[in-house]
C-alpha cells in the first residue's frame, strides 16, 4: 500500500473537529485499510458489519456501544441504516471533564445516496464527510503516471504483478460490484442488463450525457436507463459532471458529461490490454481527459467543479470555483498546445482569473495572457515534483 498520509490527515483532522466523520468511497480502495492505522481490527472497538456475530449483537445497539471510549470503527454502516439513531443519541452525551466526548465514531460505507442521506438528515451538525477514491498522482509520484493512467487507482489494480493481473482483477471487480454490492444495497436489476449498460457507457465517457441512445439499444424507457445511471453514481463508479450556464446571450448546453471515475475500469470496458493498445485506440484522447479530470478534481479539491458548452461549439472542459476564484481547466493531449478561439471565448465568457491547459508534456510556458500550458503535475506541492 502506498503512503496515503494526506487522506489520513484529512480524516483526523474531520474527527477533530467532529465527534463522528463518515468515510465513503466505493469497495477495494483501501477505507478498512486506513481504518485499521487508527484502531486494531482485534479491538472491541472495531465494528465489521459483515461479520455475523457482529451484526447479531447489533440487534441491541446501546447495549453493544454505550461502554465504548476513545474512537470507534464501525465498517459496512451501509448494513444497518437504523443504527445513526442510536449513535445520535451516544454523541449527544455529556463530555468528558476535559470537554471531549466519551466516544468518536468513524464510520465506513460503500457510499450509497441513501447512506449519505440518513447519516446527514440523522448526524446533522455532527458528522464530517470525507471520501476515499483510488491512488492519485500525489500518491504514486508523476514518474509513474502512465501506470496510474493504463491500470486506474484501485491499489490491487495498480500494484498488480502484470498488466494481465492488473486486468483480471478489474474484470473480478466489476462482476463483483453488479453481482454482489448492488443486491447488498438493494439494488434489484437483472445482472446482464447492468452488465451490457456499463459496457455501453464506456462509449459515452467525456461526451455529453443523453439518456436516449442506450435506452433504445437496451431496448428499456429513459427513466430505466436514468436509475441504472445513478445507481452506478452512487456507487463511485461514475461521475456526472454537471453544466455552469449563466446568461451569456448564447445558447448554452445543459446535460451533464459523463465520465468513468477510474480509468482502468474504463479500459477494461473498452478491452483495452496494455499501454501500446491505450496509445492506439480511438478513445485515447478522451480517456487522457476523464484521467486529468478526476485527478484535478481529487487532489485541487476545489469548492465547486462544472464544465461548461455553447451549441456554438465553445467549451471549456472543467470551471473551478476556489476561494472566490474562477479557474478554467482544458485538457490537451498534444504536444504543444496552443490558444484557440474555444478557450479564448471561455476565458472571456466566463471571466476566468487564470486557464490552465493540462496536456502530456514536462514544461510550464506561457500561451497567453492568464493562459499557461502545465503538466499535470503541475497541480502537486513542491515536494512531488522535485522543487
Amino acid at each position: 500500500m502506498l503512503d496515503r498520509r494526506a487522506l489520513l490527515n484529512e480524516l483526523l483532522d474531520a474527527l477533530t473537529r467532529c465527534p463522528a466523520a463518515v468515510l465513503v468511497g466505493p469497495r477495494q480502495v483501501g477505507k478498512t485499510t486506513l481504518a485499521r492505522t487508527l484502531v486494531s481490527p482485534f479491538s472491541s472497538n472495531y465494528l465489521d458489519l459483515e461479520d455475523p456475530t457482529v451484526e447479531q449483537q447489533l440487534g441491541q445497539p446501546m447495549t453493544l456501544l454505550a461502554d465504548l471510549r476513545g474512537l470507534v470503527v464501525i465498517d459496512e454502516v451501509q448494513r444497518a441504516p437504523g443504527l445513526f439513531k442510536t449513535l445520535r443519541v451516544l454523541i449527544d452525551r455529556p463530555p468528558q471533564p476535559d470537554g471531549q466526548p466519551l466516544a468518536r465514531f468513524l464510520l465506513l460505507g460503500s457510499a450509497s445516496e441513501a447512506l449519505l442521506r440518513q447519516s446527514s438528515e440523522t448526524l446533522a451538525g455532527r458528522l464530517a464527510l470525507v471520501e476515499a477514491g483510488g491512488f492519485t498522482i500525489d500518491e504514486t509520484g508523476p514518474d509513474l503516471q502512465a501506470r496510474l493512467w493504463l491500470r486506474g487507482g484501485y491499489p490491487r489494480s495498480y500494484t498488480a504483478t502484470s498488466d494481465a493481473a492488473s486486468r483480471q482483477w478489474r474484470r473480478d471487480f466489476m462482476r463483483a460490484v453488479v453481482e454482489r454490492d448492488m443486491p447488498a444495497l438493494g439494488i434489484n436489476v437483472a445482472v446482464p442488463a447492468m452488465q451490457r449498460f456499463w459496457a455501453m457507457l464506456a462509449h459515452f465517457h467525456g461526451q455529453i450525457w443523453n439518456a436516449a441512445d442506450p435506452a433504445r439499444a437496451l431496448g428499456v424507457n429513459e427513466s430505466t436507463v436514468r436509475r441504472y445511471l445513478d445507481w452506478l453514481e452512487q456507487l463511485f463508479m461514475v461521475r456526472t459532471l454537471q453544466p455552469w450556464f449563466e446568461n451569456l446571450g448564447k445558447r448554452q448546453v445543459k446535460s451533464p458529461k459523463l465520465y468513468f471515475r477510474d480509468t482502468g475500469l474504463l479500459h477494461e470496458q473498452l478491452g483495452i490490454a496494455d499501454a501500446n493498445a491505450l496509445l492506439l485506440h480511438p478513445r485515447s484522447g478522451a480517456s487522457w481527459e476523464g484521467f486529468v479530470v478526476e485527478q484535478v478534481l481529487r487532489i485541487a479539491r476545489p469548492d465547486a467543479a462544472y464544465f461548461w458548452a455553447t451549441h456554438g461549439g465553445a467549451e471549456l472542459d472543467l470551471l473551478l470555483f476556489k476561494d472566490g476564484r474562477r479557474i478554467g481547466v482544458e485538457v490537451k493531449r498534444q504536444d504543444a498546445p496552443r490558444m484557440t478561439p474555444s478557450m479564448a471565448n471561455a476565458l472571456h465568457d466566463l471571466r476566468l482569473d487564470a486557464l490552465y491547459v493540462v496536456y502530456p508534456g514536462q514544461r510550464r510556458y506561457t500561451v497567453a495572457d492568464r493562459v499557461e500550458a502545465v503538466p499535470l503535475s503541475a497541480l502537486l506541492p513542491p515536494q512531488y515534483v522535485g522543487g
